[in-house]
């Protein structure tokens, strides 16, 4: 009687063991399954494609011209230096008026009040000589062939600061949309050449990215320091426009 529990007590020990085995073998048969029958289904081929850059380009020419323009004066006070300088400022506005240009496009840019320092030889102390006095306007001409002319009214009129010509274009992005059109058309004429050259058939369009690293700057000339007071040539020129794009094509059956 004592034997027979020393056996059963040893065959319950073990049943985890064996419970533990049974499960093993299983799980590796059920894995080894899963392994073959994913390797029996068809793998998908990658993706065929031809990927080109295209590069489109337009020449435009500006349509209107922005210019700074003002006075500096200078005196022992600093209202008369404000005054000397309203004067002037006002003989200015008034010429650009007459001149055709709207008082929208007048913007007054800067306007500044600074003390004027000078030192004596041997005497590093500053002493207060004066004040500047600075008005500086900002004016859109939307003839752009007065520019020369509005340039020669206002030295005439008594401007000391004049300069920064820019020539600008009212709608840059439809202008660039030329270009882009371009780039279109030039990265399809690369990609079926490729193509031919290959042997392959291309297919659509995949997908299409712009290289923004190459947007063109916003198209200026500029002209600084003192003007003469002959007649000033000016010249807007053209604007060359670039676009580039990287296309994607799919490799037609």
């Amino acid at each position: 009687m004592v034997a027979s529990n020393f056996y059963s007590a040893r065959a319950v020990r073990r049943a985890p063991r064996l419970f533990w085995f049974v499960s093993v073998i299983v799980a590796a048969a059920v894995f080894a399954a899963a392994v073959q029958a994913q390797a029996q289904q068809p793998q998908p081929e990658p993706l065929a494609r031809v990927i080109v850059t295209g590069e489109g380009s337009v020449s435009v020419a500006p349509d209107y011209a922005q210019i700074s323009s003002g006075v500096t004066t200078r005196a022992k006070a600093a209202k008369e230096a404000a005054d000397a300088n309203s004067k002037l400022m006002t003989a200015i506005a008034a010429a650009l008026l007459n001149a055709g240009i709207a008082q929208k496009d007048i913007q007054t840019s800067r306007f500044s009040v600074q003390p004027i320092y000078a030192t004596t030889p041997g005497n590093t102390d500053r002493k207060l000589a004066g004040f500047a006095v600075s008005n500086q306007v900002s004016v859109t001409i939307r003839q752009i062939g007065m520019v020369g002319e509005i340039l020669d009214k206002l030295i005439a009129t008594g401007a000391t600061d004049v300069g920064d010509v820019e020539f600008l274009h009212s709608d840059l992005s439809k202008a660039l949309d030329q270009a882009r059109e371009a780039a279109v058309a030039d990265a399809r004429r690369k990609a079926e050449l490729y193509a031919r050259a290959a042997g392959l058939t291309l297919g659509r369009v995949a997908w299409i990215t712009e290289d923004s690293a190459n947007a063109p700057p916003m198209p200026m000339a500029a002209m600084r320091g003192g003007l003469a007071a002959a007649p000033v040539p000016i010249s807007a020129g053209e604007d060359t426009l670039q676009a580039r794009i990287i296309v994607g094509f799919d490799i037609g059956s």
